[in-house]
């Protein structure tokens, strides 16, 4: 009888301490991941300060410099709340996002019509870039989604090659197209643009 309730104390002994060790593993789990998540936005934001940094860096002193070092600074401090509220699991409150006011609205209608001297002085300074590196194995393709085609035997890349093509020519100017490709696209696509090299734009890759 004695011996029966002592086992049977040992045996709730032995409940009790696998459930708190139990719970300090969860602990020590949430603690860990918690650091690593912390450890590794703290590396982005660094990362991302010396590009900035980097960029701001590249342009001479003078008011446009110090308007873009402050447009970046504003950038940086978005970023690091993303981070941080994204390592606390935080979640966007849908509740608190409201229309902007009427006046934070500029309608279309009443800005200027710029100068064709003034349109290709703005196009001088943009690049576009394009998103290429999804597959297109869920439409049954292989390869790059960019390369499928959609119209009188013209790819998705095709039709974008062609709108910065008439771009550059109705503007004379050189807008570059910029593909940003993942390790999934990249080969397949440096492959695919060697047939727009004699063409009129100027095409780019990174992955």
């Amino acid at each position: 009888m004695a011996l029966s309730s002592r086992a049977s104390d040992l045996a709730l002994l032995s409940q009790d301490d696998l459930a708190g060790a139990s719970a300090l593993s969860a602990h020590d789990r949430s603690f860990s991941i918690m650091g690593f998540q912390e450890t590794t936005s703290s590396i982005a934001a660094k990362n991302l300060r010396n590009h900035l940094n980097k960029l701001v860096d590249e342009m001479p002193p003078s008011d446009a410099r110090n308007h873009f070092t402050q447009e970046m600074d504003c950038f940086y401090a978005l970023f690091t709340r993303y981070l941080s509220e994204k390592a606390k699991g935080q979640k966007l409150n849908w509740s608190k996002i409201k229309s902007p006011k009427p006046e934070q609205i500029i309608p279309y209608a009443s800005i200027p019509v710029a100068s064709p001297e003034q349109n290709r002085e703005n196009l001088k300074k943009l690049a576009v870039l394009k998103l290429n590196g999804g597959l297109g194995t869920t439409m049954g393709c292989v390869g790059p989604k960019s390369a499928i085609e959609v119209r009188d035997g013209m790819t998705f890349l095709d039709l974008t090659v062609r709108q910065i093509e008439y771009l550059n020519s109705t503007n004379a100017v050189s807008v570059p197209l910029i593909l940003m490709n993942s390790f999934n696209t990249d080969a397949e696509t440096t492959r695919i643009i060697q047939k727009y090299s004699s063409h009129s734009v100027q095409l780019m890759t990174f992955n």
